[in-house]
């Protein structure tokens, strides 16, 4: 009797450690949003990423619209997302994704600017410098630039490159999952980001493993989560 206390009691203590590291989306009030997702009613958010549409490889440069309709949602901050494969993007594709813009802020949404989902390599980051330059004198004063980082370049980017870019955009969002997991050894990338430059969100994924690490209590540029909501029918990317 007392071996099957101790191993139930040992199970118990496996699953509670195991609920408290996996994420729910419920502790949190920011997220992201892909078409076809459809969010839990009782998640209570204060700001929402929404992909609006994304400029592949391949032809001329534009901006292929995944998102039907305008959203409304009022009383909540939202962020226009694009998914980027290129950076050759033309007039056309710069005028539909400003026009979209304008047109949710139209529909009565409270939308705090464009963010761009760019997967730029470690190495790479003064090429995107370049490319977010030009895109922030592009784009209205009005609207906020925020994009997405990879936890590499994060960590381990030219500190010269990453304090050009904190003079472009307002914010990056780090990614740290693939798919519907989250990147073993998380920790070691944010113990090099103490001098992160730049105002930051992490991103995490629903349903993944996420202890927080320590240095984000303190690191005075650290914004908060946001979470990426997953459908049941299909994995994150």
């Amino acid at each position: 009797m007392a071996l099957l206390v101790a191993m139930m009691l040992g199970g118990c203590q496996r699953q509670a450690a195991n609920d408290a590291t996996t994420v729910n989306p419920a502790a949190y009030d920011a997220f992201y949003l892909w078409p076809g997702v459809h969010p839990d009613k009782t998640l209570q958010p204060k700001t929402v990423y929404l992909l609006d549409g994304e400029v592949r490889r391949g032809g001329l440069s534009r901006l292929e619209r995944l998102r039907m309709g305008v959203p409304r949602l009022s009383g909540k901050t939202v962020w226009l997302v694009v998914r980027a494969d290129r950076l050759d993007w033309n007039e056309t594709t710069y005028a539909a994704i400003f026009d979209d813009l304008n047109r949710w802020r139209e529909a009565g949404n409270r939308v705090a600017g464009l963010q761009i989902d760019f997967d730029a390599a470690t190495r790479g980051i003064d090429t995107y410098e370049t490319f977010l330059r030009d895109l922030r004198q592009r784009l209205p004063r009005s609207w906020r630039l925020s994009i997405t980082g990879l936890m590499d370049w994060s960590a381990h980017g030219d500190p010269q490159a990453l304090a050009g870019l904190a003079r472009i955009i307002d914010e990056v969002v780090i990614q740290t999952y693939q798919g519907r997991t989250t990147i073993a050894g998380y920790e070691d990338y944010f113990r090099r980001m103490e001098g992160f430059p730049i105002p930051f969100r992490v991103a995490i994924v629903e349903g993944g493993q996420w202890v927080a690490p320590s240095m984000l209590a303190r690191q005075p540029q650290f914004r908060g989560y946001v979470v990426f909501l997953l459908s049941p029918a299909r994995s994150a990317e």
